[in-house]
């Protein structure tokens, strides 16, 4: 299944995504033309997903380039890492924001020499780069999570890690979505994932449009069809990998982790290299984000569900112990147990 959930009009350098708070019920692309759109967008998940919110970070940092107006190059990149800077503020749990973000203005300072057209050309053949390379590195996560699972077998996924939030096949849905497309048959069970039910609004539209067998249940229903044998392995994706394999991902994915082990279940991570920070020891040095508490009293409902003055306690995230996780797709291979060596490996 193809989504540009973000594209960039080379002929009229403009960069657009698909609005991601407005699916299922309507597609709508809108434009990315200020610091504060761009800031706005990935803060209030328009954008979302670790890999796709470093895609779009990049071409963001070219269509700022454009707005930059000194003609010396070393005031040039300074103006772009503050901007930079900014964006990254936006959300602090994602590596890929901060990698790709990075990577931009490192490129940037790497032709800090030349003329500022130099340099913008080189950004926006970086930004193509990461692009690029996502989508390739979706297909080949794709097929090495493909042979973890057989034809006929039942998939447990959460939050949601498709072609929304990557590029292409997404990570998680990929191996799906790629068996699909051979002809086998999976039925897959969708955590609505709340409190902004990404898995309810956006992986079901993904795997229904796709043609995917996919049944939608409760995050509290998890259990319920891992007892009936229902599920043969667990999908998820991931925003943040520790050296030791601890996984920062959507909120209630933990849970989801001790539920399969409970059952005897394999439990299956899936993400680019680029989500694994080897400057991050373990779970714990992960800054978890919190967000607003009308996410859950009111986002999605037509009357509040709580009393104004009630506390609220939103993460956006949990993180996963590595004890937990059978086994980390990357597109460099299959990491088994001690992450703390089979991840070292990827990077040497």
């Amino acid at each position: 299944m193809t989504i540009d959930n973000i594209r960039y009009d080379d002929h009229a350098q403009k960069l657009y995504i698909l609005d991601q708070t407005l699916l299922p019920n309507e597609e709508k692309e809108i434009e990315l033309a200020t610091a504060e759109d761009m800031y706005d967008a990935i803060k209030k998940l328009k954008v979302r997903g670790a890999p796709a919110i470093g895609i779009c970070a990049a071409y963001c940092i070219y269509i700022l380039s454009l707005q930059i107006k000194t003609q010396d190059s070393a005031a040039f990149c300074d103006e772009l890492e503050k901007q930079a800077a900014y964006l990254n503020s936006s959300r602090p749990t994602a590596v890929n924001l901060s990698w790709a973000l990075g990577r931009m203005c490192n490129k940037a300072r790497r032709f800090e020499d030349r003329d500022i057209d130099y340099i913008r050309n080189q950004l926006i053949f970086e930004a193509r780069a990461i692009h690029g390379g996502d989508i390739e590195m979706c297909h080949r996560i794709s097929e090495l999570g493909l042979s973890l699972v057989k034809d006929g077998d039942g998939i447990l996924t959460h939050c949601n890690a498709g072609p929304l939030a990557t590029s292409r096949y997404g990570t998680a849905l990929g191996p799906i979505l790629l068996g699909t497309e051979k002809g086998m048959k999976f039925h897959v069970y969708s955590d609505e994932t709340r409190p902004l039910l990404q898995g309810a609004r956006l992986t079901t539209y993904e795997l229904y449009n796709a043609g995917v067998d996919v049944t939608l249940i409760c995050d509290n229903m998890a259990n319920t069809v891992m007892k009936n044998g229902w599920i043969q392995a667990v999908f998820v994706g991931c925003d943040r990998v520790a050296a030791n394999g601890d996984t920062a991902n959507k909120i209630g994915t933990c849970g989801v982790a001790v539920l399969a082990k409970h059952y005897g279940i394999p439990f299956y991570v899936l993400g680019p290299t680029s989500t694994i920070d080897m400057n991050c020891p373990t779970g714990d040095d992960i800054k978890i984000e919190q967000r607003d508490p009308d996410e859950i009293k009111t986002m999605f409902y037509e009357k509040p569900m709580a009393l104004p003055g009630v506390k609220c306690f939103n993460p956006a995230f949990d993180v996963t112990d590595h004890e937990l996780i059978t086994g980390i797709v990357t597109q460099k291979g299959i990491c088994r147990p001690p992450y703390t060596e089979s991840l070292a490996a990827l990077f040497k």
